[in-house]
């Protein structure tokens, strides 16, 4: 009986001492595949053909695609009441008129990285066709009516200024055309934004479609690239005016239900095209601070309902929160570079849902990924 009890004693502290190396080893494992808060890590999305060519087709869909459409515009008389392929000629498409402006901008893009898309030559016949001379003209005329000088004020100029930086920096004979045709309006928003900015004595900052930071970081882009002066000098002083002695940013105030920006990412996202480095990093501290520490941590915002048009937007606030990130990680790599995994697990979370039957977001969406990932 007693050397049965040892013989079980024996076994019963191998066991033991079995099951403590294989939960050592589970756990060494587990560490090997997760991040310091314990979450996989997330790897860099790379765009591939496939994926451009599957992309490239919400834009294809709606660009000259009439109706539904959101006009949002003032009517003066009954002469203001017509069709919107009328009322816009060269972005009608795509719900609304800024949607159709960054459904051509993804077209570009997405033709630029990827020459040999499978429908290059539909994408350039209908970029060619959106915007003719003509087209534009039209546009212009719009926007120097009576009742709608600040139509689209200031997502959609923002995005028009995009659009018109990427077909300038696109080496191709085309863009050539596109731009020279695009000139009469990219001027006009441009001046807009001159005459506008001087007159705005508060940003707006929510997370969507008035965002001041947004806007003026896009429009920032385009006069840095062209060299446009005015325009640059009148968004920096401005933008110091408004946001250089903000501190303590409060993220754990976002996001809202609806919101496809950051208010706090946004205005950080403008600046740190503005001040110098070590000027940017002071400010930065004092705006966002713990963004520096690598145990930095953010949840992405989770979407209740992709069928619903409203709620969709958090997808976008995803890709928009990432590109930020990413702007900060490639400007200032030894400062923000441990965010890229965060930035990372914000487009992972949306990107696979950008196709769908019924997905609400797919005349807008696209755009913001597409550019969430070249800001990579």
């Amino acid at each position: 009986m007693k050397a049965l009890l040892n013989t079980f004693l024996i076994l019963f502290t191998v066991l033991l001492v079995s099951c403590g190396e294989t939960n050592e080893k589970s756990k060494s494992n587990q560490e090997a595949t997760t991040s310091g808060n314990d979450k996989p890590v997330v790897e860099k999305i790379t765009l591939t053909l496939d994926q451009a060519n599957t992309l490239v087709t919400l834009p294809l869909e709606c660009v000259q695609k009439e109706f539904p459409n959101k006009l949002g515009q003032t009517l003066g008389s009954e002469e203001d009441l017509a069709p919107p392929q009328v009322l816009h000629p060269a972005f009608y498409g795509c719900f609304d008129w800024h949607s159709a402006v960054h459904g051509n901008w993804s077209m570009v893009r997405l033709l630029k990285e990827f020459p040999n898309l499978d429908q290059a030559e539909r994408v350039k016949q209908i970029l060619l066709e959106n915007m003719s001379e003509e087209n534009i003209t039209g546009e212009v005329t719009y926007f120097e009516g009576e009742h709608n000088k600040n139509y689209e004020r200031t997502y959609g100029w923002g995005w028009l200024l995009k659009l018109a930086e990427e077909i300038h920096t696109w080496d191709d004979p085309l863009a050539r055309q596109l731009e020279s045709n695009l000139q009469p309006l990219t001027q006009l928003i441009a001046q807009k934004f001159i005459d506008y900015l001087p007159k705005l004595q508060y940003p707006v900052r929510v997370g969507t479609h008035t965002n001041t930071a947004f806007a003026l970081s896009f429009a920032w882009d385009y006069a840095h690239t062209l060299e446009n002066t005015a325009l640059k000098e009148a968004i920096e002083q401005r933008a110091l005016d408004f946001y250089k002695t903000d501190v303590d940013c409060p993220l754990t105030w976002e996001p809202s239900g609806a919101d496809f920006l950051s208010p706090c990412f946004e205005e950080a996202d403008l600046i740190r095209r503005i001040l110098g480095k070590q000027e940017f990093l002071d400010w930065a501290e004092n705006f966002l601070p713990g963004l520096q520490n690598s145990d930095f941590k953010m949840d992405v915002a989770l979407v209740g309902d992709r069928k619903d048009g409203q709620l969709v937007h958090l997808d976008g606030l995803n890709f928009s929160r990432a590109w930020v990130l990413y702007g900060l990680a490639k400007q200032y790599p030894e400062e923000y570079g441990h965010v890229l995994p965060l930035a990372n697990e914000h487009l992972a979370y949306s990107f696979p849902n950008l196709i769908g039957d019924d997905y609400e977001g797919g005349h807008w969406l696209g755009s913001f990924a597409i550019y969430a990932l070249g800001e990579q």
